[in-house]
């Protein structure tokens, strides 16, 4: 066995491992506080809805262990077991010329990979989604959407692959680099277009209404000095109850986009708080910050990639026989993901450690309290457990703990704090 081959399956039993202990952690961390909202809450939350945030947090977690364990042994047989070796040996039998080669085998993985997680959505959104009353979406609607997400599949993403196998074969040593700033330029034009070309595909959006609100948010806008193209409500409840907010977008194209969903359950402070929290990603450049890290990294991603499609020993270890440029990023997109799991807490640590910042600003320019009490809110309508595992949210909570979260706001109003 070829030593990388023992490090890849060393680094897949660790992480399912320690994924498995995760979860198991997080579970009886949840049912050791069953029976008792936090005190911190007693007020704010019922037992019944403590008590359905329980059992829905643990319901999502039972299913993620058998989707780990699927694409787990998935990932194995593609691998290790000689799947993509077949497909790859399939396609090189009819003899194409190499690019169309390349893209046929990883559409075609892709085309596998999707079907084979269809039984694993359905359940998430029709069994448990429905279960707990959160699932709005039909079948017709589902279906739509995956046809859909094919359709700028192909579109979209197959002539970005075409550009960077030709890079890949073409460019020189230095392909890494224009295959680089190529995906970076494809982002920055997919962040550009996704509000007003992508997203409508999907969900209808509408100027806001509430003239009352709409002036309320307009003087946060221009306090803060942000500009957009606009408010918009978007049907969330089309497909879920759950709510939110966020920013898209940018430059001229940059939308505040709220869901109907959370417009009909927040007072006008609280939506004037929420937003005023979304604005303080923006002022403390957080988005400027994710765009330079995600940028460094792909940089990383792909100088890694050259180095190791160059090596017989990366192929012949995880079961491919033929060395090509397409091979090596199939293999590269499936491994890494394996290898980057325990960096996953300090990705975390940092988004948390912007939800802070983002906190802060709030407070300085809005009702704090009105934010504290959009944040039980949503805690509540989305049934977000109120007491998660120490461990398990280092590793996986990109948002503070609950308790924390309002604490923190508190002291910052005790102190006097101007954020």
């Amino acid at each position: 066995m070829h030593l990388f081959t023992t490090v890849f399956l060393s680094f897949v039993a660790a992480s399912v491992l320690v994924r498995l202990w995760l979860s198991q952690r997080q579970i009886s961390h949840i049912s050791a506080h069953y029976d008792a909202v936090p005190e911190a809450f007693a007020d704010k939350i019922s037992l019944q809805d403590h008590h359905r945030a329980a059992d829905y947090s643990c319901t999502r977690l039972r299913f993620g262990r058998l989707t780990l364990g699927w694409e787990t042994l998935w990932l194995l047989i593609w691998t290790m077991g000689g799947g993509i070796n077949v497909i790859d040996q399939w396609w090189l039998g009819f003899e194409y010329p190499g690019m169309v080669t390349g893209i046929a085998v990883i559409l075609s993985l892709t085309l596998l990979s999707a079907i084979l997680g269809l039984p694993f959505s359905l359940y998430q959104t029709f069994v448990i989604e429905e279960r707990f009353g959160f699932n709005k979406t039909t079948l017709k609607t589902w279906l739509l959407d995956l046809v859909k997400t094919a359709m700028l599949l192909l579109l979209l993403g197959a002539p970005l692959l075409a550009a960077i196998l030709w890079l890949m074969n073409r460019a020189g040593d230095l392909w890494w680099i224009y295959a680089w700033l190529l995906w970076m330029g494809f982002s920055l034009v997919m962040i550009w277009a996704y509000p007003v070309f992508i997203a409508p595909l999907f969900n209808k959006f509408s100027p806001l209404q509430d003239s009352n609100l709409r002036t309320r948010i307009e003087d946060l806008l221009t306090r803060c000095g942000f500009h957009s193209q606009g408010v918009f409500v978007v049907d969330g409840s089309k497909r879920s109850s759950h709510g939110n907010a966020y920013f898209t977008g940018f430059g001229r194209n940059k939308r505040i986009v709220f869901y109907d969903t959370l417009l009909e359950t927040l007072s006008e402070d609280e939506v004037e708080a929420v937003l005023a929290h979304e604005l303080g990603h923006f002022k403390r450049n957080h988005i400027k910050k994710s765009l330079l890290l995600s940028s460094a990294m792909s940089l990383a991603g792909f100088a890694l990639l050259a180095w190791l499609m160059r090596s017989d020993w990366f192929y012949s270890s995880l079961g491919v026989d033929t060395a090509s440029t397409h091979a090596a990023l199939i293999l590269f997109m499936m491994v890494m993901p394996v290898f980057t799991y325990f960096i996953g807490p300090l990705f975390s640590a940092l988004s948390r450690k912007h939800e802070f910042e983002a906190d802060e600003f709030a407070h300085s320019n809005s009702n704090y309290k009105a934010l504290i009490s959009a944040l039980v809110n949503l805690y509540r309508d989305n049934a977000s457990t109120l007491t998660p595992d120490p461990i398990h949210s280092i590793f996986y909570d990109s948002h503070p703990p609950a308790t924390i979260r309002i604490n923190r706001l508190e002291t910052i109003a005790g102190n006097g704090s101007s954020g």
